[in-house]
């Protein structure tokens, strides 16, 4: 009777805490309102570490067990939201270590030199919904993929914290243990590079803008020449 109770007190748009407390008290489908509800952002987190789709899934279902198993330790002193970041983080590197990539990898608390500067700059999609849009989309949002895996680890998680999943500079330091002016220096350095990076790419294809060749050539050169005909 008490756990059908539960079952209808629980809802999707409950707050972490609530949550929190009844999966300290063993109760799993609470847990799994959880899940569902960070496993894109955590996903990214892991991803953005490892640059292997597999490698993150493991380290994040890995990491969730681990949360699941010491749920008990979340004092609420932060959000619970950094508390689960920063374990998926950990879990991540760890994968790290022991798949030998340490060593190409930027100290996620390296120094920096450049002073932070103003934010403004966030991923938007389109509602468009016609096939060749959805396609370019897909184009584009594959090139994205790409240079952002070739930013180093310090800067790829802070854009994937701060760009792709909007969270404010101050929650991202806290996840990270590092201070404010860090996290917006290291942001700002990727987008930096992110753009210098898509720009060289554009400027590479402007000699294939409206590209003349192949079928609509045939096509136009058959319907003229079919009114040409005597």
């Amino acid at each position: 009777m008490q756990q059908n109770t539960q079952k209808q007190l629980l809802s999707a748009d409950m707050p972490d805490n609530d949550l929190v407390y009844e999966i300290a008290r063993g109760y799993l489908p609470a847990f799994e309102i959880l899940m569902r509800r960070y496993n894109l952002r955590l996903f990214r987190v892991s991803r953005s570490i490892l640059k292997n789709d597999a490698d993150a899934e493991d380290a994040l279902q890995e990491a969730y067990c681990h949360a699941f198993q010491h749920i008990a330790g979340f004092r609420g002193q932060a959000l619970f939201s950094t508390w689960l970041t920063r374990i998926v983080i950990n879990e991540s590197l760890i994968r790290l270590r022991k798949n030998r990539q340490w060593n190409n990898v930027i100290d996620l608390h390296e120094n920096t030199s450049r002073a932070g500067q103003p934010e403004g700059f966030t991923m938007k999609t389109s509602t468009h919904s016609e096939p060749e849009h959805l396609a370019m989309q897909g184009e584009i949002r594959h090139l994205l993929e790409t240079k952002i895996d070739t930013l180093p680890t310090s800067l790829r998680l802070v854009f994937i914290l701060r760009a792709i999943e909007d969270i404010p500079a101050t929650e991202v330091a806290r996840m990270l243990d590092m201070p404010e002016t860090t996290v917006r220096t290291r942001f700002f350095r990727a987008r930096h590079f992110l753009q210098e990076a898509l720009t060289r790419e554009i400027e590479a294809a402007y000699g294939n803008v409206f590209s003349f060749d192949g079928e609509r050539c045939d096509r136009i050169v058959s319907k003229v020449l079919a009114r040409l005909q005597p």
